[in-house]
């Protein structure tokens, strides 16, 4: 596990599971939700992994194999990608961009040897090479719950380039409530985009955090389930926030069951407590709940909150 040099300033306190080795906080839990959604500070995510990909034919090989149109990324353009199984099952997940030279991706803690196994397993005689660069790049956090990658050496100086440091609990906070999920923390084995709202239209203007299927372009893997299911309508679940009642001392844990009259119909992915909505969670249900379901997670009642249109499965914020 590599440990921040940023847990060394004062009043840092280690995160915990998936994101030890960064802070969770420096002891002022809802100031620095409000700094950084002001934008005036910055995340520590260098327990992200980092892979990079060089080579003339990086874009276009990237675009065959994700869900994502990369085929003429413009250098500095951030986007996000997806790799399916033949099922239309979620295998990786990951941020990124391309620099006119490198497109450096950045996945969860963890998983990047096997995306960059993956990649490299499908060069065959295509002009890139893969690398696994986590222990020289580092992944920052910024606001609007953007990413930056710096050189790992130079971490220990980020503050006096991007601000005050905010712990990995101001940024969770932030991207719950932005109805934001995580690969392998909000999705399961059986996820699939369109559970997720992960796929757009280019002509839509579908939020940029959830533009990874691109709906248009050519065929890649997986394919045929994303596409029969936007096409026919109605995904088997589909991704909620949840508004949990705020009288309740302890959050949901991950992987906790969501029931409805004393049935199991999804589980919490993450939560956390918000500065200004209380405590908050993302959850997957099955698509068929009655959206003014009140349910409860791990115990706790909870309000729904759509993210997930459940007749077409598309990202959206509506009043229902």
């Amino acid at each position: 596990m590599r440990r921040s040099p940023l847990l060394d300033l004062p009043g840092a306190v280690d995160g915990e599971g998936l994101d030890r080795g960064v802070a969770a906080h420096y002891g002022a839990i809802s100031p620095e939700q409000r700094s950084l959604e002001a934008g005036d500070a910055f995340v520590d995510l260098s327990h992200r992994d980092v892979v990079t990909i060089t080579g003339p034919d990086r874009l276009g090989w990237l675009h065959s194999l994700t869900t994502q149109a990369l085929e003429t990324l413009a250098p500095g353009t951030p986007t996000q990608a997806l790799v399916l199984s033949p099922q239309g099952r979620v295998e990786h997940a990951f941020h990124g961009v391309d620099d006119g030279e490198t497109f450096w991706a950045h996945t969860e803690p963890g998983r990047g040897a096997a995306l960059a196994t993956y990649l490299d397993r499908m060069r065959f005689m295509m002009r890139v090479e893969v690398a696994d660069a986590s222990d020289a790049y580092a992944v920052l956090g910024l606001p609007r719950l953007a990413y930056a990658i710096v050189p790992r050496a130079e971490l220990s100086a980020a503050p006096t380039t991007y601000g005050t440091p905010v712990g990995t609990w101001a940024w969770e906070a932030l991207r719950i409530a932005a109805g934001v999920p995580r690969f392998g923390l909000d999705t399961d084995d059986k996820a699939i985009p369109n559970e997720y709202g992960w796929q757009y239209d280019a002509s839509t203007g579908t939020p940029d955090l959830m533009q990874a299927v691109h709906l248009a372009k050519g065929c890649y893997r997986g394919q045929e389930t994303v596409a029969r299911i936007h096409n026919l309508g109605r995904p088997p679940r589909r991704a909620v926030l949840l508004h949990l009642d705020g009288s309740v001392e302890h959050l949901p844990v991950h992987g906790a069951e969501v029931t409805l009259d004393g049935r199991t119909i999804g589980f919490v992915g993450s939560s956390a407590r918000h500065h200004e909505l209380g405590p908050i969670a993302l959850a997957v249900v099955k698509r068929n709940i009655a959206v003014d379901a009140t349910l409860l997670a791990d115990g706790v009642a909870a309000a729904q909150e759509v993210l997930v249109d459940p007749e077409v499965g598309l990202h959206v914020r509506p009043t229902l």
